[in-house]
């Protein structure tokens, strides 16, 4: 039995692998995964939540550039690497666009950065501020790959670390319908009866109520923030999933493997998990993919009405939301940047979900 189902596996991971789109779009989800993970290493602004504003250069179309002075702020910063890593360093320095600067009587004159052709604001601030005087490696120029927002904030830093919301909320959503859905829909094909039909009552119930406004009543009750959201999108999420392991349990509880299983007095826990659930896993696994495009949808969503992620927290949704309006002011790509991510992935998962349906089809 064991060779038989590594045959299987074997068998269904070939004919997976011959499946170009679902291969690319596996790799790309590797990428989006890996950049979600460490998406301060990738992004150019590492403060948390890439959130370094100047306003001054608000709305700057994608390649801009301009000179940065960094003014240090001499505060020691004790985080750690691990959380600098993960959560973005706590930035206490004051970073000012400028256009240009000369060095008069001990000061360092600067001319701040304005646009539209006005002339900045000159001011001047003690050589003493800089370590031994060193202002030369404070001045840098800074360039933006694609431009910047209407808060003058890096695009390209909050794009990558705003991956991490679309991303990660797909696996919660997904673990949270799964432990559900499978629990549920376990019990109620399995025992049937009044069980199943309380169950299905539920599962019609919760199915009625359209899931955007399911998510909103949710995300109310348990307060706007991060993994409420999170929690809110997989708690709409496993009635799919109930619904197919009811009925694949429906379909195999009377087959022999399972007759011969309750002979031997095995008790119903064990039936289930080790004979039943093994043997349905495809269909379960293949409406995993597409929930999880779901859940990104969903998510962005609720950050586009304003009650997903909170500010400064970066998210796509979000990101959409802050900027559609510049759609009509020459500035499209503020709002199309982020729609196109979150259409990438969103295809990556449904594109995987239809090659492993593929794979793992027994009849093809």
């Amino acid at each position: 039995m064991g060779k038989r189902n590594s045959s299987l596996s074997q068998l269904a991971l070939q004919k997976f692998k011959k499946n170009l789109w679902g291969v690319l779009s596996f790799w790309f989800i590797v990428l989006v995964g890996l950049i979600s993970i460490f998406a301060y290493v990738f992004a150019p602004d590492d403060s948390q939540n890439a959130n370094q504003m100047h306003l001054s250069i608000h709305s700057k179309k994608p390649g801009f550039k301009v000179q940065m002075l960094t003014i240090p702020s001499h505060l020691e910063n004790d985080q750690s690497f691990f959380s600098m890593l993960f959560f973005g360093t706590e930035n206490t320095d004051t970073e000012i666009p400028i256009t240009n600067y000369k060095v008069e009587n001990e000061q360092l004159v600067y001319t701040e950065y304005a646009s539209d052709g006005l002339e900045g604001v000159i001011k001047q601030i003690p050589l003493t501020n800089f370590p031994e005087g060193n202002y030369q490696k404070f001045i840098k120029e800074k360039r933006f790959p694609f431009g910047t927002d209407k808060y003058g904030r890096d695009y390209l830093s909050r794009i990558l670390i705003g991956a991490r919301i679309s991303f990660f909320i797909g696996f919660i959503a997904v673990f949270i319908s799964l432990v559900i859905g499978i629990f549920m829909g376990s019990v109620a094909g399995y025992f049937g009866g009044k069980i199943d039909a309380f169950i299905m009552w539920i599962i019609n119930v919760t199915w009625s109520i359209p899931t955007l406004l399911l998510v909103i009543a949710i995300t109310l009750a348990l307060g706007k923030g991060f993994w409420q959201v999170f929690i809110a999108v997989g708690l709409t999420m496993w009635v799919e999933v109930a619904r197919v392991v009811r009925g694949q349990i429906i379909s195999v509880k009377e087959m022999q493997y399972v007759t011969a299983a309750r002979a031997l007095g095995f008790d119903d826990f064990r039936i289930i998990s080790r004979h039943i659930l093994p043997n349905i896993m495809a269909p379960v696994i293949v409406i995993s993919a597409a929930n999880f495009a779901a859940a990104i949808l969903v998510e962005s969503g609720l950050s586009f009405l304003g009650i997903g992620a909170q500010p400064p927290m970066a998210s796509w949704g979000a990101m959409i939301k802050d900027h559609y309006n510049y759609i009509i002011l020459g500035k499209p790509y503020l709002a199309l940047i982020p729609g196109l991510c979150i259409m990438l992935l969103v295809m990556a998962f449904m594109l995987i979900g239809n090659a492993l349906r593929d794979a793992l089809d027994v009849k093809g």
